[in-house]
């Protein structure tokens, strides 16, 4: 039984994620002498989810460092040098809760979470009564705080945001906790929305999105500010908004850190890391600042910089690693951290003097993603049918089959067709000037192929 998907484990907590399962976890992941920092987001079910966990792991004979109602990186940062829990759903509904794994500042990857299942099923009795761990109460918030300030003004000074001001919506959600109290050591003149937590998400739903981030949108037009920032529940997204209001694509906001990472690194081949599903204008900006990028599937950023790290030879570095609204920066951890990416993003506004003009060089083509209705067991048949016939239906496309299939064309419009791995859809996604026709011809051949799996 396979219980992680792209995230860890995530779910509703009356069926799935429930206290049961949270022992287990713990149990499974606990080995004696070792010591596991648990953290948890501000969901109602978090504290029981969280007693069990630590019951669990202590009972395997792990000693446990609680550090309450943390963000997410919060928790990926006191794991360096020892593993993590993190109790949380991300942007999922309230109803819901779930389990995040790191070691060492970075996530599990398949083969950790595989073994984990393994342990799960085998039922592993507790630990001998005179082995079980400890647990006491640690404080991480201000110590990650510290060091996110550190390393932004390490990068960009020690007052970088003096002239900029900036709206955070929090969404009740734990970035609450971090990313206005980091703008403002950084200088800026901070606005925090909905920033009390509360797992309830009484103000907007815990995804930020254009329709959720509506109140947002209409503060920033109503008002004088440079820029606009959201969270999701857990603060390891991130969603950028310019000062009327409007949603900055999240692709546009990973082609332009990334461009700045590439610029500042004095690697011989510095390397960006993102996702099948990620927009050209991330490859063009990169290739102009003097970087390559490379893709991993949707999920494993981390799984991509151990790749890179492992197979590039000297003078590779990876700088950044982001999917859309999730960034890493390897030179701070190798976790996904929307607070960093709070500042960061704010410190390079600042720099450009507004989000206009850090936007003005990114080529924005229109964008679009589309589910075609495939059942779960046809997903794998279809995928094999598509390997052949979107290439033979656009010959003159650049293909690549490692994620998907992506086909990309000269004009650097690209199209990406894949399975779901949690609905019963295939999906599409694609950019070009020409959208629509692109969509309607590879839904066309999508349609196809699922006809003859069926």
């Amino acid at each position: 039984m396979t219980r992680f998907g792209t995230a860890g484990i995530r779910g509703p907590v009356e069926s799935e994620v429930t206290p049961e399962l949270a022992v287990a976890v713990g149990r499974a992941a606990g080995e004696p002498g070792e010591t596991v920092v648990v953290g948890r987001d501000g969901r109602e079910t978090g504290p029981a989810l969280a007693a069990a966990l630590e019951a669990g792991l202590a009972s395997a004979g792990a000693d446990v460092r609680r550090l309450g109602v943390v963000p997410t990186p919060a928790l990926a940062f006191a794991s360096r040098g020892r593993r993590g829990v993190m109790v949380t759903a991300s942007h999922n509904p309230p109803a819901d809760n779930g389990l995040k794994l790191f070691v060492d500042g970075v996530e599990y990857d398949r083969d950790a979470e595989a073994t984990i299942d393994a342990r799960i099923e085998d039922e592993p009795g507790p630990a001998p009564w005179d082995e079980w761990g400890s647990s006491e109460r640690v404080d991480v918030l201000e110590p990650y705080r510290e060091a996110v300030t550190a390393y932004v003004r390490d990068r960009f000074g020690d007052e970088p945001l003096a002239r900029l001001s900036v709206v955070v919506d929090c969404g009740a959600g734990v970035g609450g906790l971090a990313t206005p109290q980091v703008l403002d050591r950084l200088g800026a003149d901070v606005v925090a929305l909905n920033a009390a937590v509360d797992g309830h998400f009484p103000a907007r739903e815990s995804k930020p999105t254009p329709e959720t981030l509506s109140d947002l949108s209409a503060f920033l037009a109503e008002g004088s500010f440079d820029l606009g920032l959201a969270h999701d529940g857990d603060a390891d997204r991130l969603v950028v908004l310019d000062g009327n209001g409007d949603v900055v694509h999240e692709d546009t906001v990973l082609a332009v850190v990334a461009a700045d990472y590439v610029r500042r690194s004095e690697a011989a081949d510095p390397v960006v890391v993102t996702t099948p599903n990620a927009s050209a204008r991330i490859d063009e900006q990169v290739r102009a600042a003097g970087g390559r990028t490379e893709r991993v599937r949707l999920g494993a950023l981390h799984e991509g910089i151990a790749r890179e790290r492992r197979e590039g030879g000297d003078g590779t570095a990876v700088v950044f690693a982001a999917e859309p609204w999730k960034h890493v920066h390897p030179a701070f951890g190798g976790w996904i951290d929307g607070v960093a990416s709070a500042a960061v993003v704010a410190c390079l506004v600042a720099d450009a003097d507004s989000v206009d003009a850090l936007r003005a060089p990114v080529s924005e083509r229109p964008y679009r993603k589309r589910s075609v209705d495939c059942a779960d067991e046809a997903k794998s048949a279809v995928m094999d049918r598509l390997e052949t016939a979107l290439p033979e239906e656009f010959p003159d496309a650049t293909v690549e089959t490692a994620y998907g299939v992506r086909l990309e064309f000269d004009d650097a419009s690209w199209t990406l067709v894949r399975p779901s791995g949690t609905e019963p859809y295939v999906r599409i996604y694609a950019e070009s000037d020409d959208v629509a026709a692109l969509v309607a011809d590879v839904r066309e051949v999508v349609e196809r192929a699922i006809a003859d799996a069926v």
